[in-house]
């Protein structure tokens, strides 16, 4: 029988640390949560520890981590509180943990998820921002310090499942992957309306209840643009190597195109917790919870180009990889302030682009950051300019 493995989950109330936990609900023999993190939400992760029983807890603020400790002193519960500013990084890297669920959404994910994979833990990785921002930086940590690196976003994962377990036999055999998208709410809305577009429209997402912050980000599209610049450093691609098709139903979640012309795709039910299955088990599978795919049900699968007129923020991924190593973390910056101003309603969805494509023109970087802290003082610059963007724009 295998060891149990100790697991911590990074944003464990956010969508998918919800669902990792349902999936780790359905195997206690194999798996035992051993810290879970949230950003605000005291009583979502007091329900989780008073189930799970971790060893640590972890909340954003020191008002919250206070609260949080509070009810569980309430509740007798052996869950630590910890309130240190690097906490988060101490239990991605704990020598305990066996596995980390990298879930917390954003740039404030690229700490953790580092820590982990500088501790050579086996990383799942929801947080496309760590790549986004970290990138060069990143992937240099996974590999001089034998972390286990496995894509948790749908598209990732399928493209994972497609490649050989070996690697270093994805450059012989690899000629392209294509990422699928759902197209989200305004798929088919004239571009001309988009200036109308309320926070309850882009936040109804037609297949999957994510986020808030997410769920705008897949309106736009810029959610696939931050996937495209993710999938370069993953899976060791040109720019030119990456496309993107909208595919509405959701059941082929990306393909691959191999050297010979023959093209794998990874199909299933929309629903996360298959690739977090797949995550925490592979190359092994374990129940996911989620419905087998029945074929029988389908009534087609379609596919289109995305629209650049509909979806401009799509088109800015081969852009920024493009240009001076860097500027993918100012554009997401730049798209993180941009849609926390739509949500707050001070900002028209569509100039959410605007905001974008203005921050990337006036931001470019000196050199490249070669290190956190030069990557966070980049990120606090482009978030600078956003800032001034969306008070030109603002409503």
């Amino acid at each position: 029988m295998k060891p149990v493995q100790h697991i911590t989950v990074l944003g464990a109330t956010g969508s998918i640390g919800t669902s990792t936990l349902d999936v780790l609900r359905r195997h206690p023999q194999q798996f035992s949560v051993f810290a879970l993190s949230a950003a605000t939400q005291v009583d979502a992760l007091l329900a989780q520890c008073l189930e799970f029983a971790p060893r640590y807890a972890v909340m954003s603020s020191a008002a919250h981590a206070q609260q949080l400790a509070q009810r569980l002193r309430e509740h007798s519960s052996p869950t630590q509180v910890l309130q240190e500013a690097d906490a988060l990084e101490q239990i991605a890297a704990h020598p305990e943990v066996d596995t980390v669920m990298g879930a917390i959404v954003g740039a404030a994910g690229l700490a953790p998820c580092l820590a982990a994979a500088r501790a050579g833990k086996r990383l799942l990785l929801a947080n496309k921002e760590a790549l986004v921002v970290g990138g060069a930086l990143f992937m240099q940590a996974v590999q001089d310090n034998g972390c286990t690196l496995i894509p948790i976003d749908s598209e990732h994962s399928a493209i994972f499942q497609c490649l050989p377990e070996d690697a270093s036999t994805w450059g012989q055999r690899l000629h392209s992957v294509i990422l699928t998208a759902s197209g989200g709410p305004f798929r088919q809305r004239d571009p001309h309306t988009l200036a109308q577009v309320t926070v309850a429209e882009a936040c109804k997402h037609p297949n999957f209840s994510m986020g808030r912050k997410i769920s705008v980000d897949s309106a736009t599209m810029m959610n696939k643009a931050l996937e495209v610049i993710e999938a370069r450093w993953l899976f060791h691609l040109q720019p030119e190597q990456i496309r993107v098709v909208i595919h509405p139903e959701q059941i082929i979640h990306s393909m691959v195109q191999m050297r010979d012309s023959s093209v794998l795709a990874q199909l299933g039910t929309p629903d996360m917790r298959v690739p977090i299955a797949c995550g925490l088990s592979w190359p092994e599978r374990i129940a996911s919870g989620v419905a087998p795919l029945d074929f029988t049900q389908l009534a087609g699968l379609s596919f289109e180009e995305a629209d650049a007129q509909r979806f401009p923020g799509l088109h800015l991924s081969w852009q920024a990889l493009r240009a001076p190593e860097g500027t993918t973390a100012i554009l997401n910056a730049a798209n993180e302030i941009a849609v926390a101003a739509f949500l707050e309603e001070r900002l028209r969805f569509d100039r959410i682009h605007a905001v974008n494509l203005a921050t990337l023109e006036q931001l470019i970087p000196d050199e490249k950051p070669a290190s956190v802290p030069a990557l966070m003082a980049l990120d606090a610059q482009a978030r600078q300019v956003a800032q001034t963007m969306v008070q030109r724009w603002s409503l």
